[in-house]
């Protein structure tokens, strides 16, 4: 039966960008929000200098990605049982999906050439 639940857990293990860790536990089912909400309710002693003022700003990266609030672990294909890294950040916004992309795009098709006399 322990292996069945221990089954049923993501263990996440979450670094502020101060480099201060954290481990917790959640259902695959919890979403981005939900673990976000659950880390400003239950925010960690030690943690005290990156307190936030609401749980809406904080926001998952995982493999370089900001996590959307309604993603969930499970859709994520996390190893269950097994420690996940994420980092943890304050941000108000989240950019637009492929953004980053658009920006090298644009980037790109501006003209930093100068004349030559």
């Amino acid at each position: 039966m322990t292996t069945q639940r221990e089954n049923d857990v993501v263990h996440l293990r979450l670094i502020l960008v101060s480099g201060k860790t954290q481990d917790f536990t959640f259902s695959p089912n919890d979403s981005a929000t939900d673990i976000a909400k659950h880390v400003f309710e239950n925010w960690p002693a030690g943690w005290e200098e990156e307190q936030v003022s609401s749980p809406s700003i904080l926001r998952l990266i995982f493999q370089g990605r900001f996590l959307h609030g309604n993603v969930t672990l499970g859709a994520l294909k996390l190893p269950q049982g097994r420690t996940t890294v994420m980092h943890l950040v304050a941000r108000e916004t989240l950019p637009e999906p492929n953004s980053h992309g658009q920006r090298n795009r644009e980037k790109t098709t501006e003209s930093n050439c100068c004349l030559l006399l």
